[in-house]
């Protein structure tokens, strides 16, 4: 089978969750067999941070057959311009740079490819692939959220590709059901996020001289929210003299950064909470862990979250976060608090103060894990593709 895979968005030297999916989606299938290439949309040139098969051609549409197309500076200006106040006009900026930049590069990577079927990394690129390009090849959309986003912020030039897609790919059963409520007639599969199986878990009932409260993920204000953590460690510090926080992830702006270090400082917990910076090893880094505290805002599916859980550690997240309040089962893998400092301080007190439930919880986190095995996840997708192309 062939395969083309379009990520229209950053791919070089990008340690998220989209660019891992991306490659590991790639690798997968090439190792099954099928002929698979890529195409993306960069402003860099250079390496992707996940590794790609040597195998399987890629494609910049921003930089392609010696050519290089710069966003143009007056675009620019109009999205900064218009993002605080209607994120929806934002993005349809940058739609109205693809559709007159690029569309004729995307033509070009169908016509060297002739792929059997397409799957395509966010509703953009199928709006490009079926409402601009018109193509024939059947576009599997994949969505790597909640689609209820979909209706809100993203461009409404998009959503009639969402229905002109052979089936469109949502994370969880929640997110089935928003996208139904607002497009009955398309076409739906709920396929998770592949996440590792590990052979050797984390060993919560191991008495230690230091525990730890892990935190994996981009230290972003909005979104993952780490700010939280430490201000929830802060008020449990002195009562567990041998528990400390590492945050793993790469920095989100530097002024965020700062803030992080101010407010380490400013809680006299240098030596209690640490930066840790990025790591190509979160396995090592799960497997010394005993907590796992995710204070995300919303989640796609949660990569990180996730694979802790397969590690063995009990997690603690917001309820009203997306995804992270269906990952998380309450009492059974971990717990589930309202949104708040003080809601997060007194679960993470719950599993600080008794390694019988975090053995426990922890035990149920690996349990429930197991249904998003590679094996399972990309089994699933191999059957949808092939059953896509044999329509």
């Amino acid at each position: 089978m062939k395969i083309l895979v379009v990520n229209l968005t950053k791919m070089v030297d990008d340690s998220g969750g989209l660019a891992k999916v991306t490659c590991a989606f790639s690798n997968e299938m090439k190792r099954r067999g099928h002929t698979v290439s890529l195409v993306y949309s960069d402003e860099k040139i250079g390496d992707f941070y996940y590794p790609l098969d040597d195998g399987i051609p890629f494609y910049d549409i921003r930089h392609f057959q010696g050519q290089s197309i710069p966003y143009p500076w007056y675009l620019k200006i109009k999205r900064e311009l218009i993002r605080p106040f209607n994120k929806r006009k934002a993005r349809t900026v940058n739609t109205d740079f693809a559709q007159k930049y690029l569309l004729e590069n995307l033509q070009k990577v169908l016509d060297i490819m002739m792929p059997e079927v397409i799957v395509a990394f966010q509703s953009a690129s199928s709006k490009m692939l079926l409402c601009d390009l018109h193509t024939s090849v059947p576009v599997i959309t994949m969505s790597h959220g909640d689609p209820e986003d979909y209706f809100h912020t993203y461009p409404k030039a998009e959503l009639p590709a969402l229905e002109k897609s052979a089936v469109c790919q949502v994370l969880l059963p929640s997110f089935e059901k928003h996208l139904k409520d607002h497009l009955p007639n398309v076409k739906t599969v709920v396929i998770g996020n592949a996440i590792p199986q590990y052979d050797v878990q984390a060993d919560l009932s191991a008495q230690k001289d230091t525990y730890k409260i892990l935190f994996v993920g981009r230290l972003s204000k909005n979104h993952k929210r780490p700010h939280l953590l430490i201000e929830a460690f802060a008020g449990l510090a002195d009562e567990f003299p041998n528990w400390n926080v590492e945050l793993w992830g790469a920095e989100d702006g530097k002024a965020y950064y700062k803030e992080l270090q101010l407010l380490i400082k400013k809680h006299h917990l240098e030596n209690r909470v640490f930066l840790k910076g990025p790591t190509n090893d979160v396995p090592s880094v799960l497997q010394q862990g005993d907590i796992f505290a995710f204070p995300s805002a919303y989640e796609g599916f949660g990569l990180a979250l996730g694979e802790a859980m397969s590690m063995g550690l009990p997690a603690v997240g917001y309820k009203s976060c997306s995804a992270v309040n269906e990952l998380i089962k309450d009492g059974e893998n971990g717990y589930l608090c309202d949104d708040g400092i003080e809601p997060l301080r007194i679960s993470m007190k719950r599993l600080m103060s008794s390694l019988s439930i975090r053995v426990s919880l922890g035990e149920g986190a690996r349990i429930d894990m197991k249904k998003y095995s590679s094996k399972v996840i990309w089994d699933t997708w191999e059957n949808l593709l092939n059953q896509i192309v044999k329509q």
